[in-house]
């Protein structure tokens, strides 16, 4: 059986010594091209593998990243993870994994596993980047790290996209379509420093085009009935037109529970998403929402972490102006004439019957 060759064949067949055979294998300290491309030379014709685990041993790395998301269920984190992933392989290293679900406490949990593990650095996003206790731990042990889709500390560096830009357009269509008084349904709103983001520049928009400040409805738990929420929350805000949701999954979801009250969409309720999902180009009527580039955003955060861990100038961080941009739809459009004119709004059906719909509504209005 043949023995496996090892650094001391190649340092005997390129005529040198094995510390400069492992310079060269590791791209550090000094040697000249003439002696590298003997390295090289008697490593190809020998067959030798430089394992990562021998290379991760002599440098006192683990070649491996630690990334942290709160799901993947929703596409935009799923292809942010692709983007680092593909990134951080190309440059030799592997990732590894971890979903928060965005529970403060499994997300602390989680920084602490990896970096028990001892990463070499760390892609990542959290619930809230000014008062996350794992970042906090982070950043005191000087371990690379580069935020994803967070508003960044000072002193900080995140990929991500300009919420608060894109809630202002978000405004902007709503009102350029005719709205008054819109609403703004966000998941996890307490644990979701995106969403308060999303909401702020959403508010403001509204303030600065006139309209009606945005109606607030916060849903904690993937479990509850948005359904049975948006009945009471549209119940609350009769002369409501229009809703913004904090992403794109909420917003599908947000035409279903629509429906199943017996409003239509647009006609009724227009609906606006965040993150531009394909799907929402495939359903019907076709989703009105904020595109990104989440891919783009995860090896962009990559390439930041590497440039720490390397020494090297970190990639420039995209134009805020440029991380978004308005994608028009079919769940969007004017608000028909009698939920202008009839600011308590249509009356919600107990079915989807769009005759017995009609008839509710004509005998609000006799009232």
């Amino acid at each position: 059986m043949r023995q496996p060759v090892t650094i001391k064949d190649v340092a005997i067949r390129a005529g040198c010594g094995v510390a400069t055979v492992s310079r060269v294998l590791n791209n550090t300290g000094s040697a000249s091209a003439e002696m590298r491309g003997r390295v090289i030379a008697a490593t190809n014709a020998l067959g030798f593998e430089f394992s990562e685990v021998a290379r991760s041993l002599q440098s006192n790395t683990t070649r491996t990243i630690g990334c942290i998301v709160p799901s993947l269920a929703n596409p935009v984190f799923a292809d942010a993870v692709q983007g680092a992933q593909e990134a951080f392989q190309e440059a030799g290293y592997q990732t590894l994994l971890l979903c928060t679900n965005y529970d403060l406490e499994f997300e602390a949990q989680a920084i602490r596993t990896l970096t028990a593990k001892k990463v070499d650095g760390f892609v990542l996003t959290v619930s809230d980047a000014l008062n996350s206790e794992g970042l906090k731990a982070i950043q005191s042990g000087g371990v690379p790290h580069c935020l994803l889709f967070n508003l960044a500390p000072a002193n900080d560096q995140s990929w991500s996209v300009d919420d608060h830009s894109a809630a202002l357009r978000v405004a902007d269509a709503f009102v350029e379509k005719g709205h008054d008084h819109v609403g703004f349904l966000a998941l996890k709103f307490k644990s979701s420093d995106r969403a308060r983001q999303r909401y702020k520049g959403f508010v403001e928009g509204c303030s600065r085009n006139g309209m009606t400040p945005p109606a607030l409805l916060e849903i904690d738990e993937d479990s509850q009935d948005l359904t049975a929420l948006m009945k009471v929350f549209i119940e609350e805000n009769p002369s409501i037109t229009g809703i913004f949701a904090s992403n794109d999954f909420l917003a599908l979801a947000t035409i279903r529970s629509a429906r199943a009250l017996g409003l239509t969409v647009p006609n009724d309720l227009s609906i606006v998403g965040f993150d531009g999902i394909e799907v929402g180009t495939m359903v019907e009527p076709s989703l009105a929402t904020i595109v990104t580039n989440p891919k783009l955003m995860g090896a962009g955060a990559a390439r930041t972490v590497l440039s720490v861990i390397n020494g090297t100038p970190a990639p420039d961080l995209p134009d805020p102006n440029l991380t978004f941009s308005f994608r028009t739809g079919g769940s969007l459009a004017s608000p028909a004439a009698e939920r202008v004119d009839d600011k308590r709004g249509v009356a919600l059906s107990p079915s989807n019957n769009p005759t017995q719909k009609n008839d509710e509504t004509q005998q609000e209005r006799s009232k």
